[in-house]
């Protein structure tokens, strides 16, 4: 049975303290209560990185600049109505304050607590991913 494709990009904002911005799904939307990485699906022209740009706007009123993304990995997930392919970018660097747009919580979450929240089932494989990065990293500033 056909499929059809759909690409989100999403995000992983780091901040100063090493942690990451976790966005909870708003109530009435798919998985609501879930956390996961800010971000949203490709609109027609766009290209990952601009879609994140535009979805952080959207969502959370804070800017990025397309040099300051770094892609890290993807996750490809098989839902029943469609196959999602995920990019993920790490971004350290952005400007604006958090203002959640759709109504919905945020959390910065400290490394060791990255796996300890509920999340949809595209975004749990890319912790490892975010783990081996920011490790690797802190291991170099020592």
């Amino acid at each position: 049975m056909y499929k059809p494709l759909i690409v989100v990009s999403a995000i992983a904002l780091i901040n100063d303290q090493n942690q990451v911005l976790y966005a909870q799904r708003p109530k009435g939307k798919n998985m609501e209560g879930l956390w996961e990485f800010p971000g949203g699906k490709l609109e027609p022209g766009e290209t990952a990185e601009t879609a994140i740009q535009r979805e952080l706007m959207e969502e959370l009123s804070l800017h990025v600049e397309l040099d300051d993304l770094i892609p890290l990995t993807f996750a490809s997930q098989k839902y029943d109505d469609f196959i999602m392919i995920m990019p993920l970018f790490i971004c350290k660097k952005w400007s604006g304050s958090i203002h959640p747009n759709e109504g919905q919580s945020y959390s910065w979450v400290n490394l060791e607590d990255l796996k300890s929240y509920p999340m949809p089932p595209a975004d749990a494989p890319l912790l490892d991913h975010i783990l081996k990065f920011m490790k690797a990293a802190l291991s170099s500033t020592k």
